[in-house]
């Protein structure tokens, strides 16, 4: 718990880079609330918007991450926001978490791999990510941001609630303990963890065994590169498919209360 919310600008903009723009310093506008991320998708058209809202001084929540290049490109996206304040006289300290998708990838292979090789996906490029993460905050190039204020983007890990009923329910929890990160993850998790959950070894800085991991799914004919783009076009989808269905109710419930005013007024 570390006291940040995340406000989520529409995902109908998710390809849309001015939209999103304007959208993201409406919102921080509007709520004025210190804590808050607005959340940006990290997709080819969200990069952009992400720089700008950084260098305007809104924290943002990177979110529909899935590899490690995707992630490479938020950071880069981040930093470079950063330079551009610290370029302008800026204050370069601006929160910003980058959130990286895990369960989604066991998911996705379930059924197109061997048994052995079931829920390991998710946790390798996690580990993949979390090396080149580490290899960032090392380089000299964030040094120099560090030393003028900034503070680190942080690795967030997402979608770490396990939807294999075969496997432990909080696997990803235990495999992703790791200095600088969070993990937001489902109350049934949480409490899961909380029952019967144990700290392991912190992830590797030089990300352990994960290309070994990933070369047995590269000869089981999983293309990494192309899976994770289309996990992060899915997800775009989804979010979209949630909003116009969370819209769908809540005109449904302002026509109800409208209806019951004009009733209360007839009657008066």
């Amino acid at each position: 718990m570390d006291g940040w919310v995340s406000l989520e600008v529409s995902p109908l903009l998710a390809y849309d880079t001015a939209s999103t723009i304007a959208a993201a310093k409406d919102l921080h506008r509007r709520a004025g609330r210190p804590n808050l991320f607005i959340k940006i998708p990290g997709t080819k058209e969200g990069l952009p918007a992400i720089e700008e809202a950084i260098f305007a001084g809104i924290p943002v929540n990177v979110t529909l991450l899935f590899s490690r290049e995707q992630y490479q490109e938020a950071a880069e996206a981040y930093l470079r926001g950063i330079e551009r304040r610290i370029d302008n006289g800026l204050e370069p300290y601006v929160g910003s978490v980058a959130s990286v998708f895990i369960s989604r990838w066991d998911t996705a292979v379930m059924g197109h791999v061997s048994e052995a090789l079931n829920d390991q996906l998710g946790i390798a490029i996690a580990k993949r990510t979390y090396k080149a993460y580490r290899e960032l905050l090392s380089s000299q190039r964030w040094q120099r941001v560090y030393n003028a204020g900034a503070r680190p983007q942080r690795l967030l890990w997402a979608s770490t609630g396990t939807k294999d009923p075969k496997a432990s329910d909080v696997l990803y929890i235990m495999a992703l303990t790791a200095p600088f990160t969070v993990n937001t993850m489902p109350e049934g998790t949480l409490k899961a963890f909380a029952e019967h959950g144990r700290l392991g070894t912190s992830l590797p800085a030089d990300g352990g065994d994960c290309e070994d991991v990933l070369a047995q799914f590269s000869k089981a004919g999983i293309n990494i590169k192309e899976l994770a783009d289309r996990l992060q076009d899915e997800g775009a989808k989804s979010f979209v498919k949630s909003w116009d269905e969370l819209m769908v109710v809540i005109a449904s419930k302002s026509a109800a209360l409208e209806d019951q005013k004009a009733s209360k007024g007839v009657r008066v």
